[in-house]
């Protein structure tokens, strides 16, 4: 398998040499893409300065959009898995080889690590418990099939799970339980395994303040949306337009 480390970036300047660094210790085999979403700081200077790969967006288009970035160039370049983190420093390398087992053993087509899996405790904000919880409930309803984190945004996808992630319906914004569903009614298998995730380390995060009442909101209408939309195919990825 050629597997490829995909790290959407924006203003990481301080934690984005040490997320880099990690992974190059931990596996050090596998090529890394930083997709720098606009960002106004030194993350994209800090990633080529550290070997990796860099895509430079001229403006922040949102998180979907620059996870897609790299799921386009991981198809235009022939890799045939993906494992996609955050550029934060709350996901651990050290997962990454179980992430890619599932997936190289064949498994499942979409690995989601889970921090509610491992057993430690995972410290956030009480608006975004509340939200990651009512989204996992809402997801494991809807795909019958018990989802514990529906917004982790680390995970691994087999080229088949890439490929019909390129199509136009991925969201621009907030990528999480609407793509678990969109997923699972185009025929993925999925599947989730423990991992530890960590508080950012410089405490800042990207649901502070009202954020995380927005995020609700923008999520529970993208999944009603999805819910509604005849489901895509990945034979048919491209098509939705013509539907």
């Amino acid at each position: 398998m050629k597997p490829l480390v995909i790290i959407p970036a924006y203003n990481e300047e301080q934690n984005i040499a040490g997320v880099l660094t990690g992974i190059k210790d931990t596996c050090p085999e596998l090529d890394i893409l930083l997709v720098d979403d606009g960002s106004g700081d030194r993350t994209a200077d800090i990633a080529r300065d550290c070997g990796v790969s860099v895509i430079t967006h001229s403006f922040n288009l949102g998180y979907g959009v620059a996870l897609q970035t790299g799921y386009k160039y991981a198809a235009k370049k022939g890799y045939d898995v993906v494992v996609q983190m955050d550029a934060d420093g709350q996901h651990d390398p050290k997962y990454i080889k179980g992430l890619l087992e599932e997936i190289n053993n064949q498994r499942a087509d979409v690995v989601i690590g889970s921090r509610f899996l491992s057993g430690v405790k995972y410290e956030t904000c009480l608006q975004r418990s509340i939200g990651m919880f009512l989204f996992s409930r809402l997801v494991s309803l809807i795909v019958r099939q018990k989802i514990s984190d529906s917004t982790s945004g680390f995970q691994a996808l087999n080229k088949k799970a890439i490929d019909f992630l390129t199509g136009d319906i991925y969201p621009a914004d907030y990528p999480d339980a609407d793509v678990i569903i969109m997923l699972h009614r185009a025929g993925f298998r999925i599947k989730e395994v423990p991992l530890v995730m960590y508080s950012r380390p410089d405490s800042k995060s990207m649901h502070s303040g009202l954020k995380p009442l927005y995020y609700i909101f923008k999520m529970a209408l993208s999944i009603f949306v999805t819910v509604l939309r005849k489901a895509a195919q990945p034979e048919r990825k491209g098509e939705e337009d013509a539907d």
